[in-house]
């Protein structure tokens, strides 16, 4: 089955087709970008369905449907659980809205998420109770917090202590550290409190080290990453470019363009990078400077979720990605300064376009043996294939 292609690349690939000159031809279009004619066909057919230009279901058209269709699934499973349902009426727990009867429904083909919804009970809680089953001091931890509550609702310029009088005349019995146990966890503070200063943003996650050490190869493909931003002026405004390339071949295997500079784009070009190179990226290392694109939080969980490792070079050293940075330096040569850019889109083209036809099927590198980065992977993938 062959690999998907993101949804960037397609959409790209869509948008150079329909700027085509009067001389250039869509097999002309399918051979630059490495894709099969009747692929781009297919994708332009579908781009001309979702705007409009051809009858036919959109995507967005089959989304509502299916929502549609679990909607009436979940409407008919809680008409089952609601009074007057066939399970709730012939329940033995009728009305009673606890765990008893979410455990009895979910036996009869209930989802506990729909009872727990309708019953408007929290998930987590149930299945807290089913793991561990309520001890007597977690009980009586729960009335003492229920009187803490209700004291602080009604009196909430009172500290702990008062609050733990008012729960002593309701006849519980505890000692003031524990009230002040309860009052801090559940943040039952004095409105005449101290306020409590600090930042008020999350830490950001630390730096990795860098396990490149300006050593920019790779003895097999999807070993080594590099990634880095950079940006141009347009007429409409900036466009910002995340780009990832694969030092074994020096091909470009994952990008992403985007109007504002935030983490996503970081994550969007690393998803597709791992789109395009079927998936087998555990255990590669993506490198990078220590921009906050690529200390975020989202970028490190995607790293995580894919195996990956990060690693990120000094801050101010330019040598540590320069790899990466003397591919930026062609773009920058080759397309984005040579002429003004009046919109996004434009630009966008343009770069796709020199990275997909010209970078990765024309340009002959030294390094790769005067070889064009798809060039070099497919003869170094057929030696290997005939070696095994």
């Amino acid at each position: 089955m062959s690999k998907p292609y993101p949804k960037e690349f397609r959409d790209d690939v869509v948008r150079v087709a329909r700027n085509r000159g009067p001389d250039v031809d869509l097999e002309q279009i399918a051979k630059d970008f490495g894709i099969h004619f009747t692929t781009l066909y297919s994708w332009l057919k579908k781009a001309d369905i979702e705007d409009g230009k051809r009858p036919g279901s959109t995507v967005t058209d089959a989304a509502e449907l299916r929502a549609a269709q679990r909607r009436i699934r979940t409407l008919e499973q809680e008409n089952e659980v609601l009074p007057g349902g066939g399970v709730f009426r012939s329940s033995a727990s009728a009305g009673k809205m606890s765990y008893p009867l979410v455990r009895e429904l979910a036996a009869d083909g209930i989802p506990v998420t729909v009872t727990c919804r309708v019953v408007k009970i929290a998930r987590q809680p149930y299945y807290r109770c089913l793991a561990n089953p309520v001890t007597d001091a977690e009980w009586a931890q729960a009335h003492l917090a229920d009187a803490l509550f209700d004291a602080h609702r009604d009196d909430p310029e009172f500290g702990y202590r008062f609050l733990a009088d008012e729960a002593r005349d309701a006849g519980l019995v505890f000692a003031d550290r524990t009230a002040w146990r309860i009052c801090s966890e559940n943040g039952w503070w004095s409105v005449f409190g101290k306020k409590r200063r600090g930042k008020k943003t999350k830490v950001g996650a630390p730096a990795h080290d860098d396990l490149v050490r300006r050593d920019f190869t790779g003895p097999a493909p999807n070993q080594l990453w590099l990634t880095d931003l950079t940006e141009h002026q347009t007429r409409e405004g900036k466009l910002y470019l995340c780009a990832i390339k694969d030092v074994w071949s020096n091909r470009i295997v994952g990008y992403s363009m985007s109007d504002r500079m935030e983490s996503q784009i970081a994550v969007d070009a690393l998803e597709s990078a791992v789109a395009r190179r079927g998936r087998k990226v555990a255990g590669c290392r993506l490198h990078s400077d220590r921009g906050s694109q690529f200390r975020s939080r989202k970028l490190q969980q995607t790293l995580w979720r894919h195996h990956m490792l990060g690693s990120m070079g000094q801050v101010g050293s330019a040598g540590d990605n320069a790899a990466m940075e003397s591919f930026f330096s062609l773009l920058q040569k080759n397309v984005l300064n040579r002429q003004t850019w009046d919109t996004r889109e434009q630009l966008r083209i343009a770069i796709i376009t020199w990275i997909e036809r010209t970078y990765h099927r024309r340009r002959r590198q030294t390094t790769l043996g005067r070889l064009t980065p798809i060039e070099y992977e497919i003869i170094m993938t057929q030696a290997a294939d005939q070696v095994a």
